[in-house]
């Protein structure tokens, strides 16, 4: 705990941090899309009518935005490093969320609507060429081999805490502040622009832990990241010379 203890709290909370963000992103996709117009409200679409055109933004959002993510931390994840990439992507997801809900107003307008989805679609593009691709990797290289499957157990459980979070607390947070308003079966809530504000401070907090607690493994072997060759080095000082 004395050697790694920071280490562990650095990857359990961002993990958990990009997962409230990520997950709840993910699940009011298509409460945002209603609300800034750019599918129809559910009520005057058939349920086949509905499914195809959220499935159809989602895809355009995962094709432009989330797969690209992805590639772009293949390729350059030994370039920049892994701690670099996870301030990259929390910093601009930040900024993406902020410029989405301080002129929330301005995007529900109509005509206004692929700007939104471009600066949308951003967030979902430095999600994966950020955290969300670098907090499954760094547990994995940074831990010690007699105890790294358990740390990152314990990393990921908190980032499944963290998708438990934003699955069920932003689909609740998200609704309408006026009761009418709001689904079904749901209380009010805070709406889709304060909730917006809210994802902004969790990416701002990931991006102090990161900066605080996460290390920099890129180019470093295994050993060398755990220290597990001090461990050794007095015993191996003690044998006898050959």
């Amino acid at each position: 705990m004395s050697r790694h203890g920071l280490h562990l709290l650095g990857t359990t909370t961002t993990w958990f941090t990009i997962d409230v963000a990520y997950y709840s992103q993910n699940l009011f996709q298509k409460d945002i899309f209603s609300a800034i117009g750019w599918i129809p409200a559910a009520k005057t679409m058939s349920a086949l009518d509905e499914l195809y055109k959220i499935a159809r933004a989602q895809t355009l959002i995962a094709l432009c935005g989330t797969v690209p993510g992805y590639w772009f931390t293949v390729f350059l994840i030994d370039h920049l490093g892994r701690y670099v990439i996870q301030l990259i992507g929390f910093a601009f997801m930040s900024i993406f969320m902020f410029a989405l809900a301080f002129p929330y107003e301005h995007w529900t307008k109509e005509g206004n609507h692929i700007g939104f989805v471009v600066l949308y679609g951003l967030t979902f593009f430095f999600a994966n060429f950020g955290p969300n691709s670098t907090t499954f990797v760094v547990p994995a290289e940074i831990f010690p081999a007699r105890f790294r499957a358990t740390c990152h157990g314990i990393s990921a459980a908190s980032g499944k805490a963290g998708a438990i979070v934003g699955a069920f607390g932003f689909l609740y947070a998200a609704q309408s502040q006026n009761k009418g308003k709001a689904d079904a079966g749901y209380p009010a809530g805070i709406g889709i622009r304060n909730s917006l504000f809210v994802l902004t401070g969790i990416n701002l907090i990931g991006l102090v832990l990161t900066f605080m607690l996460v290390p920099e493994s890129k180019g470093k072997s295994l050993e060398e990241m755990s220290k597990e060759n001090d461990d050794q080095a007095p015993a191996d000082a003690q044998l006898p010379p050959v």
